[in-house]
């Protein structure tokens, strides 16, 4: 039987700034147009985008787990892989979270009356047990990737300005992008590090499709691209450029993705990566806020 610990560890923490951040971007977007702060409906986005993000990390223990996909898999704890627990329990674990976010987005939903949201929100919930889930799931076919660019980008940072000012706006679809971006190369560092093992099961990610030079380059060449796109409004936002301080805390995971031959070694890099998107969230929101303190 899975201790609490054990629980703690298979939800995988530190994945988590792949939803806090966006949440963070797409309320600083609206708070900037308006000057209003909808507390509320902010708590609501950010619980939902992380009972996802876990249900996300239990769904893909179980599916990965039942096809023995994580049998010689290094990294983060697996449950289901570990036999620490009976599938069907971190199944239910998924569920139950998938449920929770459900009913919190709905609360969501009809709070702001942004209903085009309902539709989204199905389809995200579809899409994350698709991703490893089902009989052809789309993770083992490279489009893993596209999902968390989608939904953990475009739609949780959109989304989220939707829902405090019943539109989106140039900020909040150029952080969509850019937190899209870091969310997509933490997926990528993950994935160079099991290269070896999910070749040998048939998963055949984006990173087996790349190769691991490629794929080592391409983790650097997301983050460099995200950093450097909010320089395209600092027209609007003059401080924007503070965004750009992110390179620091980048430098670390980039130079190990380019220099580090043992594949196990590379998991720090996730934790490394959740820090710099949280970095870049908060200095990108601090950018479109701090002209408001300022006045």
């Amino acid at each position: 039987m899975a201790t609490l610990s054990q629980w703690v560890a298979g939800a995988r923490l530190r994945t988590l700034p792949i939803v806090i951040a966006p949440v963070v971007i797409g309320t600083a977007a609206a708070v900037g147009e308006t000057g209003v702060f909808h507390w509320v409906n902010f708590l609501l986005a950010l619980l939902v985008g992380l009972l996802l993000q876990i249900g996300v990390n239990y769904s893909n223990d179980y599916s990965d787990g039942i096809r023995g996909t994580d049998d010689a898999r290094v990294g983060p704890l697996r449950l289901t892989g570990s036999r620490l627990t009976e599938p069907k329990n971190v199944r239910n674990a998924a569920f139950a979270c998938f449920g929770a976010a459900a009913a919190l987005g709905l609360a969501l939903v009809v709070l702001s009356q942004t209903w085009p949201l309902l539709i989204i929100g199905v389809a995200a919930i579809f899409a994350a047990w698709g991703y490893t889930g089902g009989k052809n799931p789309y993770g083992y076919r490279g489009w893993g990737d596209v999902y968390v660019f989608i939904f953990f980008g475009l739609v949780a940072t959109m989304g989220t300005t939707l829902t405090q000012i019943g539109h989106v706006n140039p900020a909040s679809i150029l952080g969509a992008v850019g937190t899209g971006l870091i969310g997509c190369a933490l997926l990528m560092a993950n994935n160079v590090r099991d290269i070896p093992t999910d070749k040998e099961v048939g998963k055949i990610t984006l990173a087996v499709r790349l190769g691991e030079h490629n794929a080592r380059l391409s983790y650097v060449l997301m983050l460099a691209i995200a950093i450097l796109l909010p320089l395209l409004v600092t027209g609007t936002y003059p401080w924007m450029w503070l965004v750009l301080v992110t390179f620091l805390p980048a430098i670390a995971p980039s130079l190990t993705m380019l220099r580090e031959p043992e594949l196990r070694k590379l998991v720090i890099v996730l934790k490394q990566t959740g820090i710099v998107n949280m970095v870049y969230a908060l200095l990108f929101a601090g950018a479109i806020i701090l002209p408001l303190w300022l006045v």
